[in-house]
């Protein structure tokens, strides 16, 4: 019998079709479109610092007034289906992201 170490590696690997990487989902909020250059629309889902799960259908990224990339916060900005802004910013920790366009969000 043949023994291949790459073999088992490969059985060890979880499916990511339902995950995705957090710097992805970053990545894939901060882009724009390029026809008009306005944010991109996505769906979101984050804790609270009680622990309250929060979700956003639809939402997009807008600016703070803090060091975003120190304080590892974005800003996220509910909006509805034509692309109106819905209530206020929320400023978001990296760390509490649990979903990102319906796929949860890894380290």
């Amino acid at each position: 019998m043949f023994f291949s170490p790459h073999l088992i590696f490969a059985q060890k690997l979880p499916l990511m079709g339902n995950k995705i990487r957090r710097a992805d989902a970053l990545r894939e909020m901060e882009t724009r479109e390029k026809s008009k250059g306005k944010a991109s629309h996505f769906s979101l889902q984050f804790y609270l610092k009680n622990g309250e799960l929060v979700s956003f259908p639809r939402a997009v990224v807008r600016g703070l007034k803090a060091d975003m990339k120190s304080n590892r916060l974005r800003g996220i900005q509910p909006v509805d289906s034509e692309g109106n802004p819905i209530g206020h910013i929320h400023a978001v920790c990296i760390d509490n992201l649990r979903e990102f366009n319906g796929k949860q969000v890894v380290i």
